[in-house]
């Protein structure tokens, strides 16, 4: 199956979304290779960066989900190198 690299980042505006976020980061963990939150006090927003190791349409999927959420932006950058992993 191919795979690509991505870098998912997303920004939230309102803590009250940090559960609902965490939780589909974890449906998705078997994808992730890495994350890094950082909190931004002083705008009252957190950052986060995923790097994400798979097929298109599983980014996908998890850049939808993470797009629904109210006061959640997030944008995904996709790397030109792809990979066929044999299983």
């Amino acid at each position: 199956m191919e795979t690509r690299i991505a870098l998912i980042g997303i920004v939230v505006e309102n803590k009250d979304s940090a559960k609902k976020i965490n939780d589909i980061l974890h449906e998705y963990g078997e994808h992730i290779v890495g994350r890094m939150g950082i909190p931004y006090s002083k705008r009252s927003v957190s950052v986060i960066s995923i790097v994400m190791d798979a097929p298109n349409d599983v980014i996908s999927a998890l850049s939808g989900k993470l797009g629904m959420i109210p006061h959640v932006n997030s944008k995904t950058v996709y790397s030109k190198l792809s990979t066929i992993e044999d299983k």
